[in-house]
């Protein structure tokens, strides 16, 4: 137990000035003895954190227990008193651990505690966990698994937190991101670019198994698929970016160029300020909360921050999803959004044609799908559609490949109001969606779909908003955001607390 009743006498100095001096020592010997600059870098590191929780120590013990007195007359009028014994609390730091003795303040011992003094002046946290811990811990756990998490931390800090303390760390983390994210500002409007393009697209994230199901019937190839297995994100995303001309002819010669040619030299504008999220659907009051109502209404909430005079172009892009399309019809300004179908949803559908018609000639198939895809780029979708079902009936498709043809034929007629790729073209706008695929498999994949991985939806959600933060760039400021909501919660009457000065400026001796 780290008492801090005990007066900050020399001896409690001593402390930290013995270990910068083992430091220094240490130093001294490696040199004198040759060591290998890895070895000492490795001594030096353990010296430095003993340094660290020994000077993070005097800090407690000259701020002292707390005591202000038999009685504190809070600021709204109630007076407590000093309780009689003191009251512990954990407080693990990236130094180690701390067990802190503290004198605390309320009407009388099993009641409410009402101020204490010591956590007050130093703003401690809720958790038993450092901000500056919880704030490294989240970071790896964001980006790896939560059981590689503890032994990175060890090898780091000589600090080893359960597992499931990352994860209730996580889940507490999460209930902050909504209000971050409702607080921050809109992108100065000169950092932005002239087109506003939104994208949604589900991918899926494996569940636990329910308690009900015996482990032998995940491998039943003969069972009912397993709809209870993997439950759909949506997954959003909002950017900005100038316009980019090209031709017809230049995107196809793109996507038919050879990987062993040259790079083309490009100066395609780069999208700003890209910004994330993703849902799962949950239950609120009893009531199915839509994954896909739930993200489209956070894409709502953004375009109409970065866009509220709804002046700016903005191009909805996205996969041939019916319900994803539905829902931007519903969300978005209808006076300037612009439905755009990705062209790379529309390409395997030609190739899925080609490999009807010429099998396996890849040399005939490939001359076919590029006189396609070029007449689609130059605004020809229906001509080719109407191509692709007279070469049916010639070649006399029959059973499941006539109703293949008349499946692809469906979708690119279906979507033919969202093909129109030669005024997109000459617009200067993107028509295809690699920032949302990029985000699905980074985000959601990469993360929630390693190997082994079950999620309950609490955890999922919970995960998905803390990288979403991380993702977007916000980390720091989210960081600063939740410590200070945090802080205003716990410690209403922290602007009332004067530090206890213990030492004079300059006082604190240290080894020469």
């Amino acid at each position: 137990m780290e008492s801090m009743t005990q007066p900050c006498s020399d001896s409690n100095h001593d402390e930290l000035e013995l270990a910068l001096n083992d430091l220094k020592a240490y130093v001294a010997r490696s040199a004198r003895q040759g060591i290998a600059a890895h070895e000492a870098e490795a001594g030096i590191w353990q010296r430095v954190l003993q340094l660290g929780h020994k000077a993070l120590g005097l800090l407690f013990r000259l701020v002292g227990p707390g005591d202000v007195g038999e009685t504190v007359v809070l600021p709204g009028g109630q007076e407590v008193r000093r309780l009689d014994r003191l009251h512990p609390r954990v407080y693990q730091s990236v130094f180690g651990r701390f067990e802190l003795e503290r004198v605390v303040y309320g009407t009388r011992e099993g009641q409410k505690i009402a101020y204490v003094s010591f956590d007050t002046q130093l703003q401690l946290p809720e958790s038993d966990f450092s901000y500056l811990r919880q704030d490294w811990a989240q970071s790896f756990t964001v980006e790896n698994a939560y059981r590689q998490v503890p032994e990175t931390l060890r090898r780091i800090l000589d600090v080893h937190p359960a597992v499931d303390s990352l994860e209730r760390m996580n889940l507490k983390m999460a209930e902050t991101v909504r209000p971050f994210r409702e607080s921050r500002p809109a992108p100065e409007p000169e950092a932005e670019g002239a087109l506003c393009v939104v994208s949604a697209d589900g991918k899926g994230i494996p569940l636990h198994r329910p308690a009900a199901e015996m482990p032998i019937q995940a491998h039943d190839r003969e069972a009912a698929p397993k709809a209870h297995r993997k439950k759909m994100a949506v997954v959003g995303t909002v950017y900005t970016i100038d316009p980019f001309v090209r031709t017809p002819q230049e995107v196809a010669e793109s996507l038919f160029r050879s990987p062993a040619d040259d790079p083309l030299p490009s100066d395609r504008p780069v999208p700003q300020h890209k910004r994330l999220w993703a849902s799962l659907p949950h239950e609120r009051e009893n009531q199915v909360v839509s994954a896909t109502e739930e993200t489209f209404g956070w894409l709502r909430q953004e375009v109409a921050r970065r866009n509220p005079r709804a002046d700016q172009p903005i191009l909805l892009l996205m996969d041939g999803q019916k319900s994803l399309w539905e829902a931007g019809q519903r969300e978005l300004p209808k006076a300037n959004t612009m439905e755009i179908l990705d062209l790379l949803h529309a390409t395997p559908r030609i190739w899925d044609a080609a490999h009807l018609f010429y099998g396996r000639d890849e040399e005939q198939a490939l001359g076919f799908v590029y006189d396609r895809v070029l007449r689609m780029l130059q605004g020809e979708v229906h001509s080719v559609v109407s191509g692709l079902r007279q070469m049916g009936t010639k070649r006399k498709l029959r059973g499941k490949k006539r109703a293949k043809l008349a499946k692809i034929c469906g979708y690119l007629e279906n979507n033919a109001h969202r093909m129109r790729y030669d005024v997109y073209l000459a617009a200067g706008y993107p028509i295809a969606s690699g920032v949302i695929e990029g985000a699905c498999r980074h985000f959601v994949k990469d993360r929630m779909e390693r190997s082994g991985m079950r999620w309950t939806i609490e955890s999922a959600q919970a995960m998905l908003d803390v990288r979403s933060t991380y993702l977007n760039g916000d980390w720091d400021d989210f960081m600063r955001y939740r410590i200070e909501k945090e802080t205003q919660r716990l410690y209403p009457y922290r602007e009332f607390v004067e530090p206890i000065e213990t030492l004079e400026e300059g006082e604190l001796p240290f080894a020469a």
